[in-house]
């Protein structure tokens, strides 16, 4: 059916890329001698970030000779050669839309089995100083392919690649990368994919989401927001529920009520300024998702601009912008118990779920854990006890830090929660960390554990190393006199200049926290809310984000913009 025309392999290294160190294993060359592959890997081989590449389910890297001709016409390029593509085989034969997932070859004395497409990250247009390659791949259907080692064994160039066993649904390379990259699903296409036993977790995991509506790459999870950018809210009270938290109601100019919202999403406000961009920030909504009105509840921070202007400014009948809520985190509608834990002010966007359930009447069983520093600290106290009250299968456990030191494993244990459970953390980082980790260990399904973080979130930038925590900030050089650029997590405001080929490399600029893999409109790492303004597109994604979100690698402003990054 074919054969092994190259075995390639190389060691990860530090490459100087875009003014990052980025650590990777994508340099491949041939080596002219057996070569004995192993469970995880390839003797000799490796790859930089684990978390992408490698492993079992990746072990070996397969990529044609045909596919190299086709770029060599398509890009008009004479330089590519075997391992340029970073594969461990260059074979002939072996086509992406003839060979399936599940399919098992036998090359040497080693035997294959076909896992997933390859992963599309930036890395492959790194190696091939094109960064629209990852773009490309997926586009022209030529992603090439990762195999599990199912036989170990000795292989070498020149040897016969003969088929042994096709997958259970004959589900192609091609036709599988496409699945999750491409728009236009094929429903009965994802229902064999997540039957498909070769296929690995990762994948078969995101097309489980697809077919549950919960994927990144097809809509918002919350849902295409209530109304475009910023619309004036008037604040019809206020109300102090601990010494520094503050809450607001705000409802719409006219008295209509404003649009119902999932418990737990968060509101974007903007206050005004005496000079320079009005400052944003998100506030989780605190009340009754149904009520008509909306309610935050602020905390009070000494450096924060915006929560002081509130502090200071807020009384009935004053009048705040306002983006439509939005979020992904936001109480699930089934009948698992809830266990609902917060620290400090994170306590806000659990009290929405907790007013949802409450009003319901829900049967639910509800664990309300909450940590905060005192007594006095401790906001809605009395309003939490109320809603409690109206649920019949409800626990509460409060712990003041002061006195009682902090909410931990051991003591997460004794309470006896329900591991069949769906919990919902909110309140600092550490805090949610060790959370997560307690009750994973008392047996809760990692998937039914749910989060929410305040402040930019944490970056993903895969194989990129030594980069040190810098604070946001402008970017060096000449300031750009282009569409103001407003990252309302950061707290930053950037004036565009076209010198920067996308918001991403404006937001990496100013050392705001990014996300992203293939840097070309194929993966969907990048997207980003867009709270107000318009983009235009700088390479076109292969699948459109939902018309509030934006692919910030593959895209420029059009307007000034506010992005929730």
């Amino acid at each position: 059916m074919g054969k092994l025309v190259s075995v390639n392999v190389g060691m990860p290294r530090d490459v100087q890329w875009n003014d990052k160190t980025v650590h990777t294993g994508i340099w491949k060359t041939p080596v002219d001698r057996p070569v004995m592959v192993r469970r995880l890997n390839i003797d000799g081989d490796g790859q930089g970030d684990l978390g992408g590449h490698g492993g079992e389910q990746r072990a070996v890297l397969v990529y044609q000779t045909e596919s190299y001709e086709f770029w060599k016409n398509y890009l008009g390029r004479d330089d590519l050669v075997a391992g340029h593509f970073g594969e461990n085989f260059t074979v002939t034969g072996l086509a992406d839309d003839e060979v399936c997932i599940g399919d098992r070859y036998r090359i040497g004395a080693a035997e294959f089995e076909v896992t997933q497409p390859r992963v599309t990250c930036f890395r492959v247009g790194m190696r091939l100083d094109d960064p629209r390659i990852p773009n490309l791949l997926v586009k022209q259907h030529r992603p090439g392919f990762y195999c599990r080692v199912v036989t170990e064994g000795s292989v070498q160039a020149g040897d016969d690649i003969t088929l042994t066993r096709r997958g259970k649904h004959q589900l192609t390379v091609a036709d599988v990368d496409a699945l999750l990259y491409l728009p236009d699903h094929d429903t009965e296409q994802l229902r064999k994919a997540v039957d498909e036993p070769a296929l690995s977790p990762g994948w078969r995991q995101s097309f489980t989401e697809m077919l549950t509506g919960q994927d990144g790459l097809t809509a918002s999870r919350g849902g295409e927001p209530a109304w475009n950018g910023f619309r004036p809210l008037r604040v019809s009270a206020a109300r102090r529920e601990a010494p520094s938290v503050l809450s607001i109601r705000l409802a719409s100019q006219d008295g209509t009520p404003l649009p119902p919202v999932l418990p737990g999403q968060y509101l974007t406000v903007r206050v005004p300024a005496e000079t320079g961009p009005a400052p944003v920030r998100s506030y989780s909504l605190s009340g009754d998702p149904r009520g008509g009105e909306y309610r935050i509840s602020v905390k009070r921070e000494e450096y924060g601009v915006v929560s002081r202007w509130l502090h200071d400014h807020v009384a009935p009948g004053v009048v705040i912008d306002a983006a439509a809520p939005r979020g992904d985190f936001y109480l699930v509608d089934d009948d698992t118990p809830v266990v609902l834990v917060s620290a400090g002010i994170g306590v806000t966007p659990v009290l929405a779920m907790l007013h949802a359930l409450s009003s319901a009447g829900s049967r639910r069983a509800i664990w309300w854990l909450h940590t905060t520093r005192n007594r006095r600290s401790e906001a809605f106290a009395i309003e939490v006890a109320d809603l409690l009250a109206a649920v019949p299968q409800a626990k509460r456990r409060v712990v003041y830090t002061e006195t009682q030191g902090r909410l931990d494993g051991r003591e997460l244990a004794a309470l006896g929660l329900p591991a069949n459970g769906t919990a919902y953390l909110c309140g600092p980082t550490s805090f949610m960390s060790d959370m997560r980790a307690a009750l994973m260990t008392a047996g809760f399904d990692p998937a039914r554990i749910h989060s929410e973080l305040f402040g930019a979130l944490p970056a993903i930038n895969p194989g990129v190393v030594g980069a040190a925590a810098t604070p946001p900030h402008q970017p060096a050089g000449v300031p750009g006199t282009g569409p103001a650029v407003t990252f309302a997590r950061s707290g930053l405001t950037v004036n565009w200049s076209p010198h920067y080929g996308s918001i991403l490399d404006l937001a990496e600029s100013c050392d705001v926290p990014t996300r992203f893999s293939c840097r070309s409109g194929v993966c969907h790492m990048c997207v980003t809310n867009i709270l107000a303004g318009t983009t235009i597109d700088v390479q076109p994604p292969l699948q459109l984000p939902a018309p509030s979100e934006v692919l910030i690698c593959s895209a420029a402003p059009d307007s000034d913009l506010v992005l929730d990054l």
